[in-house]
């Protein structure tokens, strides 16, 4: 089970709201993506002298796409339940038995 999904789960049991769940459950994402980040770059140092242009317009393409995923995501659970979600993970648990532990 993932993050968001424990914490999705976790909040409805409670009888949270989905857009507060759903917000909650992003920006508990924050500082783990800003460590994960933190520790890459400092490993890798040495590998980006020089080659911050690619960096820079990597980490604003991410952005922007985050921010319209984000809100796409709250815009669909707006008028929808989390089903599909679960149905999601099911079916491609089994894909992934079939495929790769057959």
């Amino acid at each position: 089970m993932s993050r968001s999904a424990a914490t999705i789960v976790g909040g409805s049991l409670i009888g949270v709201s989905k857009r507060t769940i759903v917000e909650f459950s992003f920006m508990l994402a924050v500082p783990t993506m800003l460590a994960a980040s933190g520790l890459e770059l400092v490993k890798g140092h040495s590998a980006l002298a020089g080659h911050y242009t690619p960096l820079a317009v990597g980490f604003v393409v991410s952005f922007v796409t985050a921010i319209i995923a984000i809100k796409s995501f709250l815009g669909y659970i707006k008028k929808h339940d989390f089903a599909a979600f679960g149905w999601y993970r099911i079916v491609l648990a089994v894909v992934y038995f079939l495929v790769f532990l057959r």
